[in-house]
């Protein structure tokens, strides 16, 4: 049998980045059959098609594995490109759909969620360019979900993912791949490997932190296996399936051991960490973080030096609460610089029409147009490649940058698990009050505008609205409010403040300190405080 009824269950609407839920949801009889079975449905059927499917290696992520294999099979499929294991990070699932010239593919994981019985689970589709589905796919699949009466799966064995084959699953080929090497290939074409081996053999000390998550193997085989770093440069490099219990994103408060060593004596000469499905990366030198809005500018300001850009970018692009470090960059080096919402799909359009080569968000995730998703180890492989060539620090770079371009001082405070009511409410108060804040002064900061953000996309004129709300300060300064997508209890409401400085003078601030009139200001205006009851944010980055 193949044909199986259902019903629909509330909620199925996904997010930017797919369907997030916690994993006993997902693992709910006929939950996850549905899900995939209005994917399906919503790109058209993919009766004759070759998909690719992988995650992060979360829990329950090689059961669903099994299971969407079979209800391909079952919808028709030719062949699936799986990782062994059912693993794949985010990044290397966009290059095997590009490279492979698949339909789409399934991308299992919550990417920086926790992951585990009890913690997080998720399902993403991504088309042809390795880009994730656009809002007119995902808006489909939620009308499916919530009208579905019978998915398809084949009653047969579970495929056998620990072997690299194919196989036969009906009429399908399964087509089982090691995760890692055509995605390390694709590095060195991009990447002066030959300059960075001579660096770390030269000594050259670098931790990279896989917090558990799926860039480990990724991470051994490129640094220190075709690198030649130590053993032992990579650290939690094995994949778990509750990430050793681990939270694993890349900032500085959940990969607090990284800054530690970082920021301790006798500190590498580089750090960086990686996320749960491999796509978000930290960057830290000795003594110093850089944030990620810092971290796209100078990679902008250096791309030239690195063999895959030495012909110079098309453009750049940002997410519009990232700061505006590298429209700074872009003006100087005469460069296109969008402002997107956030959601790394904005970019994918502006990459696939040939007009961007850079992009970034502030949420930790830079990557260019060798694929079509953020890529945490490209980013720093980036970085590496600049260090070799330029012959400098981490902080000295840093000082030349801002030196140069000034300093945008950013910072992104987090509240997490409000209540959805309240925070929605908080916002539309907000909202209702745009036109009395102008010229409103606050903690010696005078409100310039006020509104909500809207998109018209470029490339095919679509509109999209409500992406976040910004208060803009006379002399450049603003802060941003926005309710993320990307949790799966509650609400989460991210605050982003920036402030600039030209220098020469005022450019070795604490980044707290020098944004503390805007933080003042903020909970003036919006009264976080006093609405939710928080007294301080539960994230700051």
């Amino acid at each position: 049998m193949t044909r199986h009824a259902t019903s629909p269950f509330e909620g199925q609407k996904p997010g930017t980045s797919g369907l997030r839920k916690k994993t006993k949801v997902f693992m709910q009889p006929r939950y996850l059959e549905n899900f995939v079975q209005a994917t399906f449905e919503a790109i058209g059927g993919v009766a004759g098609q070759t998909l690719v499917l992988g995650g992060d290696g979360r829990y329950f992520g090689a059961e669903a594995a099994r299971i969407i294999l079979k209800m391909a099979a079952a919808n028709g499929a030719a062949r699936v490109i799986v990782g062994q294991g059912a693993w794949l990070s985010t990044p290397a699932a966009s290059h095997l759909i590009r490279a492979r010239g698949a339909m789409g593919g399934i991308i299992l994981s919550a990417s920086h969620n926790p992951g585990g019985p009890d913690e997080d689970f998720g399902v993403k589709y991504n088309m042809s360019n390795g880009g994730p589905a656009p809002e007119t796919v995902t808006a489909a699949i939620y009308a499916l979900s919530q009208e579905i009466t019978e998915y398809l799966c084949l009653d047969v064995d579970d495929p056998d993912l620990t072997v690299v084959g194919e196989a036969q699953l009906g009429m399908m080929v399964v087509e089982v791949v090691d995760p890692v090497e055509a995605y390390a290939n694709m590095m060195e074409t991009l990447f002066d490997f030959n300059a960075l081996r001579a660096m770390f053999k030269a000594g050259f000390r670098m931790r990279m932190d896989s917090m558990c998550a799926i860039t480990g193997p990724y991470a051994v085989e490129i640094f220190e296996r075709r690198l030649g770093a130590p053993a032992g440069t990579v650290t939690h490099a094995t994949p778990l399936p509750d990430f050793g219990g681990m939270h694993p994103d890349p900032n500085p408060t959940w990969a607090h051991e990284l800054m530690a060593e970082m920021m301790g004596d006798g500190a590498p000469d580089f750090g960086a960490a990686s996320d749960g499905d491999g796509d978000r990366n930290m960057v830290l030198g000795a003594g110093i973080y850089v944030s990620p809005s810092d971290s796209l500018a100078v990679l902008a300001a250096n791309a030239h030096l690195v063999p895959g850009y030495k012909k110079g970018l098309k453009g750049v692009a940002r997410s519009m609460p990232t700061s505006a470090a590298v429209d700074r960059v872009a003006a100087e080096m005469r460069l296109d610089c969008y402002e997107t919402p956030t959601g790394w799909k904005f970019f994918g359009n502006l990459m696939d029409a040939g007009r961007v080569s850079l992009c970034g968000e502030e949420s930790f995730g830079t990557g260019s147009d060798h694929v079509r998703e953020k890529d945490g180890l490209w980013a720093v492989l980036m970085w590496l490649n600049i260090l070799a060539v330029r012959q400098m620090s981490v902080a000295e770079i840093m000082q030349d940058h801002w030196a140069h371009f000034g300093r945008n001082y950013y910072s992104r405070h987090d509240y997490e698990a409000l209540p959805v009511d309240q925070a929605e409410a908080m916002l539309g108060d907000l909202r209702a009050r745009f036109g009395a804040l102008t010229g409103a002064r606050h903690e010696g900061l005078i409100v310039e505008s006020a509104d909500e953000f809207s998109y018209r996309d470029p490339v095919d004129g679509s509109v999209s609205e409500g992406q976040g709300f910004r208060i803009l300060f006379e002399g450049g300064s603003r802060v941003v409010l926005r309710l993320s997508g990307t949790g799966t209890e509650g609400a989460t409401l991210r605050v982003y403040m920036e402030r600039y400085a030209p220098g020469p003078d005022g450019l070795d601030h604490d980044p707290q300190e020098a944004l503390g009139p805007i933080i003042k200001a903020t909970e003036a205006i919006v009264g976080i405080r006093n609405r939710t009851g928080r007294v301080a944010p539960n994230v700051i980055t």
